[in-house]
């Protein structure tokens, strides 16, 4: 393969006339550049310039490697701006795998501004309640919601959602609103199928902080246990990131919500460990964190 450096010995000394000038424009030493253009003769075995006391000429190899040399360092020129407009303008497809809640809840509202600001992304949202192998998927990232176990994942925390005890104004108006924990065992309480650590809520009881509950009413989905809340049917626990929406406009209200305790959940984009981002996934990432934490999660 024949060595750039040499090519660009080699055409800037056409260029200028000169071992000398051409060493100027390119930052070397005459020699330097006369054993670049040496290396390249004897690669290639020819002679490419003559050499005279007053100017140098092209050989008839000369002459048709220059034309080549001209299309090579310009095609090298074209994939180095090509490469550092794709860095600072991302393109190609991210796709991103979460439950449908955070799906619609954090990633919907912010996507048009997402495509907006990278007009030459494409963005595939994929459902998935359930941890899947991201590379057998061909996921670029996943958004997940509370502890990670898994080691074979690279996690950046997007940020958190505080947990509240909500339910509907008609809903406690036929029921009654709870006053102290021990209420809520006259109540008819919504709560996941699974795992288990879903349905202990941020209430202190005798035994220290966290009361288990066991739901009337259990669903797969936070979706799922928002609606129902939405729907009068009892009291559930949920993230603010699935309910800011419900509880400003006052479809939902917060129930015992001076004793309920600071708990949030974590929020986290995960990655197989394969090295640095590629630059569309990386730029959609920063702008997630900075959009999410202006508005939906907190710190």
């Amino acid at each position: 393969m024949l060595p750039i450096d040499s090519l660009i010995a080699f055409v800037a000394v056409k260029d200028t006339g000169s071992f000398t000038s051409a060493a100027e424009r390119l930052g070397q030493t005459p020699s330097g550049i006369s054993r670049a253009v040496s290396r390249l003769e004897s690669q290639l075995g020819m002679a490419l310039i003559t050499r005279t006391t007053r100017r140098l000429d092209l050989t008839e190899e000369g002459e048709w490697l220059l034309l080549r040399a001209r299309k090579i360092l310009s095609d090298l020129q074209d994939t180095e701006e090509h490469l550092v407009a794709c860095f600072l303008q991302p393109s190609g497809t991210v796709r991103v795998n979460a439950a449908t809640p955070v799906l619609d809840h954090l990633l919907a509202p912010l996507a048009a501004e997402l495509m907006d600001t990278y007009p030459l992304l494409r963005l595939e949202m994929i459902s998935g309640e359930t941890i899947i192998d991201l590379i057998e998927e061909r996921a670029d990232m996943a958004i997940r919601i509370g502890n990670l176990a898994d080691s074979t994942l690279n996690a950046r925390r997007l940020g958190s959602s505080r947990l509240r005890l909500l339910a509907s104004p008609e809903y406690l108006a036929q029921h009654g609103e709870p006053k102290k924990t021990e209420d809520l065992a006259r109540h008819r309480l919504i709560g996941f199928t699974e795992p288990a650590s879903l349905n202990i809520w941020p209430l202190t009881q005798e035994q220290g902080e966290g009361l288990p509950i066991q739901p009337a009413i259990a669903a797969s989905s936070g979706e799922t246990l928002r609606h129902l809340a939405l729907n009068h049917a009892g009291i559930a626990c949920l993230a603010d990131f699935l309910t800011h929406n419900d509880v400003a406009d006052g479809r939902l209200v917060p129930v015992l919500n001076t004793l309920t305790l600071p708990w949030k959940q974590a929020v986290w984009a995960v990655f197989y460990k394969q090295g640095a981002l590629a630059p569309r996934v990386a730029a959609f990432v920063d702008l997630l964190t900075l959009r999410l934490k202006d508005g939906m999660l907190e710190p």
